[in-house]
């Protein structure tokens, strides 16, 4: 038995669940690991477990699980917690992730999608904690990733002034386009992160996961991350519907709301490129490489909006499209 292991037995001995049966659950892209537990009755409950070892730490979830549940979103409640080992365990919500309720019935797709919406509309306009921000800084860099992971994956060597200038030309755009008062933005809100709860009401029939590293951030960022998916394909017309139905709800300026979006998706999806490109070359993860070319299509449609025209250019000219020659050089 591993120290992990032992570790995991003496937690869940501990609590009120020793004894139920374990089995695995998917994980993400993370270190987190996930188990289903389940009683001799057939209630079930979720167990995380969060390595610290290997960076993890359950604290920010616990914190912002806590705010989205007293905000009356559908986080998982927190049944147990051992936060020095990375433990915790949480309320299941089952299985129905939007991604897999839409291809099971087409018919929910729009419905879904306003859910959704309408959940991040309600978000926005609650008390804000205290988080840190997801500013224009750290948002060029992290697009940077692009240039850092997927470019140098590909073509090989690493252009440090490249990269440099494309930062601090991306980090103009984004002072002047993604202004307005900060929101929480949980960063990974999309079609995989999100459950169906139609048992419940208004817009705690959406089932929040994944929302740990959350940061204080512009009110169209989680917006892009739901409807420029990068494992699904969202019509054209439902992320338009959306946008509208977004800025209509929210009251916000029209002009500026769509401006932001778009240079947020923009920085989102280049943050996406070096990510999976990352998680292929640096963590076996090759199946990512197969989600690349929508996220790219995501990317170069973004493009061709006049706030992105300084970067547009280096963009293109530096950046290798992914044909399957390039994204082969990127599976390890």
């Amino acid at each position: 038995m591993t120290d992990r292991n032992s570790r995991c037995q003496a937690f869940l001995a501990a609590t009120s669940y020793a004894g139920w049966l374990r089995g695995p659950l998917a994980g993400d892209a993370s270190n987190r690991r996930y188990e289903r537990l389940t009683a001799g009755d057939g209630k079930t409950i979720v167990m995380m477990d969060a390595p610290p070892e290997k960076g993890e730490d359950v604290r920010p979830f616990i914190r912002i699980a806590n705010y989205l549940r007293h905000q009356g979103l559908s986080a998982p409640e927190i049944l147990a917690q051992d936060v020095e080992n990375g433990f915790l365990l949480l309320e299941d919500l089952g299985d129905d992730l939007f991604a897999r309720a839409i291809l099971r019935q087409p018919s929910l797709e729009q419905e879904l999608y306003e859910a959704a919406t309408e959940a991040l509309v309600f978000l926005h306009q609650a008390p804000m904690p205290d988080l840190e921000p997801y500013g224009p800084r750290i948002m060029a860099e992290m697009a940077g990733l692009a240039m850092l992971k997927y470019r140098d994956g590909i073509l090989g060597g690493h252009d440090p002034d490249l990269q440099t200038r494309f930062e601090d030309q991306f980090e103009d755009i984004l002072r002047e386009s993604v202004k307005g008062d900060p929101v929480l933005v949980q960063r990974d809100y999309h079609a995989e992160n999100l459950l169906w709860l139609p048992d419940r009401e208004g817009v705690a029939r959406v089932g929040l996961l994944d929302f740990q590293d959350a940061r204080a951030g512009h009110c169209a960022y989680d917006l892009v991350s739901l409807l420029q998916d990068a494992r699904r394909d969202v019509p054209p017309a439902v992320e338009m519907q959306m946008v509208s139905r977004y800025i209509s709800a929210a009251g916000v300026d029209e002009s500026g709301f769509r401006t932001a979006y778009t240079v947020l998706g923009v920085q989102r999806n280049l943050r996406i490129l070096g990510v999976f490109a990352r998680l292929s070359l640096e963590y076996g993860k090759p199946h990512y490489v197969d989600l690349i070319p929508r996220v790219w299509d995501h990317f170069i449609r973004g493009l061709e909006h006049p706030a992105l025209a300084p970067v547009a250019g280096l963009l293109r000219e530096n950046l290798p499209p992914p044909s399957p020659e390039n994204l082969d050089k990127l599976r390890p």
